[in-house]
């Protein structure tokens, strides 16, 4: 098979994705909400009842542990904002999202926000990786590098997702000695 850069950016964005799509299946608004460690990022009901993920723009070194819903939710948010300013008006400040607070509505938006940026991925042809387009962050980067981004970003916090449900589903046992 001639494989084009758009094939194998598909194929790594599936592989990617199917790990996340697999370990999230079936999570329990417990498990969302659940702070293995004091002081975890996590979603709270702000005095105006929207609810939003904990944040500061220098989180420190190191930065806060955060629960799954603050890391699905950031995958998921990450998705649509990276899309709406390469491939969308650009215009969508992360203050204006309605980020959802269950995890039914969560799983539910992550998906739709993967498959948004994957359908952009198979309307494009190879010439169009190279075209500069516009982050959330202001910057200018080749389409290619928003998508390797999206990919990355999947691996390392599905990752992330996958141990902390592996550890709330072990939080009660006890080593024996």
């Amino acid at each position: 098979m001639n494989w084009q850069r758009c094939d194998l950016l598909a194929v790594q964005m599936d592989e990617a994705w199917e790990p996340v799509s697999r370990r999230v299946i079936g999570v329990t608004d417990d498990e969302f909400f659940w702070e293995p460690v004091p002081g975890c990022w996590t979603f709270r009901q702000g005095d105006t009842g929207r609810w939003a993920p904990d944040h500061a723009d220098e989180p420190g070194d190191p930065p806060p542990f955060t629960t799954i819903g603050w890391r699905v939710v950031h995958l998921a948010s990450c998705k649509l904002m990276y899309h709406e300013y390469a491939f969308g008006l650009g215009k969508l400040s992360w203050d204006e999202l309605a980020y959802p607070h269950t995890a039914t509505a969560a799983l539910e938006w992550l998906s739709e926000c993967h498959d948004r940026l994957r359908s952009t991925l198979d309307s494009l042809k190879d010439e169009d990786l190279d075209a500069m387009r516009l982050t959330n962050r202001g910057d200018k980067w080749p389409t290619w590098r928003i998508f390797w981004a999206m990919i990355s970003h999947d691996l390392h916090h599905g990752a992330e997702i996958g141990c902390l449900r592996d550890l709330y589903l072990r939080r009660d046992r006890r080593p024996t000695s």
